[in-house]
């Protein structure tokens, strides 16, 4: 029996995901629980398994396209059994003998695709439309067609590499590409109304080449969810913020001794604001919360998330249980997970279920700065760069190593008194360190 190959929930809010790359090919014999795909979602590139035995009978989707979750993007069935209804009436047609390597979004000289060439049609549609007529309709994607119109490019004299020689995106690319750099003819005198951008000089953002006066970019997965989370937070929540500086001059020496003991002993600033904020969650339990639209849900445990910058936005991988864990094993915690974050290997277990945040721009000189809330939690701490100011202590100026903290409120959870209790609480733990370990 047929089983579909579906775009899965890969995490716990993925709405659709990007195709990485195909792992089986068209012919492959496949196994329950075999990887055949991997798959951008809002967090990670996870694996894609197949969910029955049989052939990779049809590839529904193209590498780099984006398909809602629950649609069916590939088929797996016995090598003669019909499978024209779940593969839009036709069979596809053998897998090339060499398939073309998947490339990351970042990588691409274009966009990825967007949502307009999802590769999912009803029977009879798209890539699974009848074979051309010779001077009729050229078959094409919806993409393939709009990018055609905006260069230039008569679809009549392209050879589609899609299934079924279907004209796609790449096949627009590359014949754009074709005639830029044929000899042209001489160009006419531009009117002085309508001057030229070409003259105009490039200009090249971080990681990414600009060719001409702009370049639009594909969200990625990631990006998507960043952008939907934040309008989530910062309009419906009501905000307020709290600063407190805090001397941060014995965290200093606590962490000269530990470096002195051994490397398994090294920690950073941030893997002791981790354990700090943990302990204090549990000393004020109303700021360890999450608003459930008609509760309010309060946690006895610290599940402290700890936002990690990567290439696409920001994600925050959680450290469990931080108030029971030692120094060293937060930060050998923190360090694995920054690490799985930035490959984007982070599984849906380490990046959900956080009861407050912490996002540290200190590394980058930022003296303070306010955070967004992660909903559903209550609050989120910013912590800024430690610098040696002059205190007066004594009678005379003595150098203190100070570090202002920002933390934003969600007042619908907590009230102004409430979130200065907890950040008394950290300075105390933090200017006596010493105190977080009893």
């Amino acid at each position: 029996m047929a089983t579909k190959v579906m775009m899965e929930a890969l995490s716990p809010t993925m709405e659709e995901g990007r195709l990485v790359k195909w792992v089986k090919n068209v012919g492959d014999a496949v196994k329950s629980g075999d990887t055949i795909a991997e798959v951008e979602t809002d967090k990670a590139i996870m694996e894609l398994v197949a969910r029955g035995d049989g052939i990779l009978r049809a590839r529904l989707i193209e590498e780099g396209q984006t398909s809602p979750v629950g649609v069916t993007i590939g088929v797996i069935a016995a090598a003669d059994e019909d499978i024209s209804a779940l593969a839009g009436g036709h069979a596809p047609a053998e897998a090339p003998s060499e398939q073309p390597k998947a490339v990351p979004a970042e990588a691409m000289p274009n966009p990825p695709v967007d949502a307009h060439e999802h590769a999912h049609p009803p029977a009879g549609t798209a890539e699974h439309e009848p074979a051309a007529v010779p001077g009729g309709p050229v078959r094409s994607s919806p993409l393939a067609r709009r990018m055609a119109a905006e260069r230039g490019v008569n679809l009549q004299s392209i050879q589609g590499t899609g299934p079924g020689g279907r004209v796609i995106k790449r096949d627009i690319e590359q014949a754009a590409a074709s005639a830029a750099s044929a000899p042209s003819a001489p160009p006419r005198e531009q009117s002085a109304a309508a001057p030229s951008t070409a003259s105009k000089p490039t200009s090249t953002a971080t990681a990414m080449q600009i060719d001409g006066e702009f370049k639009d970019v594909a969200l990625t997965q990631m990006r998507k969810t960043i952008a939907r989370r934040l309008g989530e937070s910062i309009g419906p929540i009501p905000t307020f913020f709290l600063t407190s500086e805090i001397d941060m001059t014995n965290v200093g020496k606590l962490r000269e001794q530990m470096v002195a003991a051994g490397d398994q002993f090294k920690v950073s600033v941030n893997d002791i604001v981790i354990k700090a904020v943990a302990i204090a969650l549990t000393r004020h339990p109303e700021v360890n919360a999450h608003w459930q639209g008609d509760s309010i849900r309060y946690f006895s445990a610290a599940h402290v998330g700890m936002a990690v910058a990567t290439d696409d936005g920001l994600i925050v991988p959680v450290i469990r249980d931080a108030h029971l864990k030692g120094l060293g094993q937060i930060g050998k915690e923190a360090r694995e997970l920054a690490k799985k974050a930035r490959e984007r290997k982070l599984t849906p277990a380490e990046y959900s279920g956080g009861t407050f945040s912490v996002s540290n721009l200190g590394m980058f000189g930022i003296d303070q700065f306010t955070a967004i809330i992660n909903p559903p939690e209550a609050a989120i701490l910013a912590v800024g760069a430690t610098e040696t100011k002059p205190v007066w202590e004594n009678g005379q100026f003595v150098p203190r190593q100070k570090m202002r903290v920002t933390m934003s409120c969600d007042h619908r959870i907590i009230d102004g008194a409430v979130g200065a209790k907890f950040l008394q609480t950290l300075r105390q733990l933090l200017e006596a360190p010493m105190m977080m370990l009893f």
